[in-house]
């Protein structure tokens, strides 16, 4: 691998091919996206007291005899509950070449149902990120926030993204990308990355988001298109342009620009940004090539924001800066693009829940 920048999806099943991912299962249709993989859950969990690091000498099988509590078997289906927290051995695990690393995130559907996931590895210091030639097994870990959940194995929660060097795009780079193709539908705020701000002018009715009930049903994650919205979320209505968040609730909202990712470059989601508010805006980061883009240019897709305030309730208005998007350039076109090339749910998106409610 002599190309530097993110992996794409033709790369990725070379490393299948020669070994560097492992798997227990043979890899499923759909599974490689254009400039990750989806990681799938193993047959097993483990209901633990407290979410852990395995520390730079130890490994995730060390540290669950200090914090297990009872194993689940997931064969036939298992609940993971609201406010517990559960590691999940992957079927996937890595020998990743000395010069590739890797980045873990959820799916956009993990995030929207804020089921808060993460991958941890062994020798691991930091959650979702995973050190140069790692050797080893991968874990999630789980803990739904707001939804109880259905799981089983198989089940893609996270997805992995390898990187081969440094990659990201100078400001100044974004800013001719910008005037070339344009990034966003609008004036680009550039400023270590994209930035992004939040739509609160609402529609009609003057709907600008979502904000989950905090007494629900359970949620099966196989069941697509099933579930009715009213009976898990209550619409966040405004006529001022301006909602006031309230501590530890979620909700979902949804970007004022139109975001677009070019078939060489993907995109990763700064999610938490003290200096604009005690709130974090996004649990799922990834932005696929392709992500917004048409074969006639960028025409753009809004970023749904999964929004959680901390703290205090804070006040939010409409264009408020949020977030910022890191883009990063390809190690070559991926033979699969978001949206163009692929069954995806979210190409084209407004405000949007999960694929698993009716809309």
């Amino acid at each position: 691998m002599t190309t530097k920048g993110v992996v794409s999806s033709q790369s990725i099943a070379k490393m299948l091919e020669r070994g560097e991912i492992r798997t227990t299962v043979p890899p499923v249709e759909g599974q490689i996206q254009p400039a990750s993989l989806d990681l799938r859950l193993g047959t097993k969990a483990w209901r633990v007291r407290a979410s852990f690091l395995s520390g730079a000498n130890g490994t995730v099988a060390q540290r669950l005899e200090e914090f297990q509590m009872h194993e689940i078997d997931l064969r036939q289906g298992a609940v993971l509950e609201k406010g517990c927290v559960y590691v999940v051995p992957l079927m996937e695990s890595l020998n990743l070449p000395p010069e590739v690393n890797a980045v873990a995130n959820a799916k956009s559907s993990t995030g929207r149902l804020d089921l808060f996931t993460r991958c941890i590895t062994d020798r691991g210091i930091e959650f979702d990120r995973i050190e140069k030639g790692y050797t080893g097994p991968l874990y999630a870990e789980i803990s739904p926030r707001s939804f109880s959940v259905l799981v089983r194995p198989g089940m893609r929660l996270n997805q992995i993204r390898f990187r081969h060097g440094k990659s990201e795009l100078s400001d100044d780079a974004l800013a001719a990308l910008h005037e070339e193709i344009g990034l966003v539908d609008g004036i680009a705020q550039i400023d270590n990355g994209l930035g992004f701000s939040v739509d609160l002018n609402g529609d009609k009715n003057g709907l600008v988001g979502y904000r989950a009930k905090p007494h629900t049903g359970l949620i099966d994650l196989d069941r697509i298109n099933h579930y009715d919205p009213a009976e898990f979320w209550e619409p966040v209505t405004t006529r001022n342009g301006g909602i006031i968040l309230d501590p530890g609730a979620f909700y979902i909202l949804v970007s004022r620009e139109a975001v677009h990712i070019p078939p060489n470059c993907a995109a990763e989601m700064a999610p938490y940004l003290a200096m604009v508010g005690e709130f974090r805006v996004h649990y799922a980061g990834f932005f696929d090539p392709g992500f917004g883009h048409s074969a006639a240019g960028g025409t753009g897709s809004r970023g749904v924001l999964e929004v959680r305030c901390h703290e205090a309730p804070f006040a939010l208005e409409h264009g408020q800066s949020v977030g910022r998007l890191v883009y990063e350039y390809m190690s070559e076109v991926p033979d699969v693009l978001y949206g163009a090339d692929l069954k995806s749910n979210y190409q084209g998106q407004g405000l949007k829940l999960s694929k698993h409610f009716r809309m």
